[in-house]
């Protein structure tokens, strides 16, 4: 409101190439919190026992001087690592990391670190890169693991571009035990057992290997095959053709039965997805973030066995990929 200056509605960036200006549903909602009574407007500290709920109001300068104060207490007298920085939502990694690197101090924690770093890592792995985009919206076969990114959150522009690709023809298949929004408008909804998605994946992968529905000229250019048939198999010629037989020799335990033992999903199902990802090929798009990746112990093995789908059809960096 310009007379007022109070404000009276949040709407997208129509600009942002992200959003294009439709926001989740935390952007309407945001306003609430604004007008929130009980918003915390300045700093405040604590003048009784922890949980007495008695504070008194203080001054920035107040604020900077305390905080800095047994900072620079404790990086004097060598403690360095009994300081923390912990932030929420971190978009300053970069800087916060130089100034804590700068101060000798191992000690950064936030949200991401038990929201996505599980899933982070698988992709790592692969790359040395931890954050993938699908293309979704130019995508043949799409394959999400867990879906609340889509389904809520903050990930509107998937949502999006999911659409799209699913006007364009292309199929939806979503891992999740619960039927979240994503999954009721999913081509396959796999219910999987919670933790049980790694076992789907090998399986997957062990079809599209035996049916040859891989990416044979990705494979060669982009997979240490060389390496890894030197270091593991040294009695094997190193030949690409060695390489696929041993991969089919080293993956025949995932078979669709077992996957399906392990997962509650029938073998059917997963077979018919293995085989729509083999024809995808290169735009076979896939995510995951949270859920699979961090509510389960080794949950970085969902993402890596996710990724090791793309790799064997070759839709890494690619139209409809990932």
């Amino acid at each position: 409101d310009k007379e007022d200056e109070s404000i009276r509605k949040f709407e997208g960036n129509p600009y942002h190439p992200g959003s294009r200006g439709k926001n989740c549903a935390k952007g309407p909602a945001t306003i609430n919190q604004i007008k929130d009574t009980d918003r915390i407007l300045y700093p405040l500290k604590r003048t009784g026992k922890r949980g007495e709920g008695e504070w008194e109001r203080v001054s920035w300068d107040d604020v900077l001087d305390d905080i800095a104060g047994k900072i620079r207490k404790a990086l004097k007298e060598g403690r360095n690592n009994e300081i923390a920085y912990h932030v929420g939502r971190p978009g300053h990694e970069g800087y916060m990391d130089r100034v804590l690197k700068a101060w000798g101090v191992d000690g950064h924690n936030s949200h991401t670190n038990i929201c996505s770093s599980g899933a982070r890592f698988g992709y790592n792995l692969w790359h040395g890169y931890d954050r993938p985009s699908p293309d979704h919206a130019n995508a043949k076969f799409i394959l999400l693991i867990s879906a609340h990114l889509e389904s809520g959150h903050y990930f509107n522009p998937h949502a999006q571009r999911i659409i799209e690709g699913m006007m364009k023809g292309a199929k939806l298949a979503v891992m999740d035990p619960r039927l979240s929004n994503t999954a009721s408008m999913a081509n396959y909804w796999m219910p999987t057992y919670p933790g049980s998605e790694a076992a789907i994946l090998l399986a997957m992968a062990k079809i599209i290997l035996e049916e040859e529905l891989y990416n044979k000229e990705y494979l060669i250019d982009w997979v240490n095959w060389q390496q890894y048939l030197k270091s593991q198999f040294p009695e094997k010629e190193v030949v690409f053709e060695n390489f696929i037989t041993t991969l089919k020799e080293v993956y025949k335990e995932y078979t669709p039965e077992f996957a399906e033992k392990e997962s509650g999903i029938k073998q059917e199902t997963i077979i018919e997805i293995a085989r729509e990802i083999g024809k995808a090929g290169s735009q076979f798009a896939a995510h995951n973030w949270r859920s699979a990746g961090s509510g389960n112990l080794g949950g970085w093995g969902v993402s890596r066995c996710l990724h090791f789908l793309n790799v064997l059809t070759g839709s890494v960096g690619t139209e409809g990929g990932t």
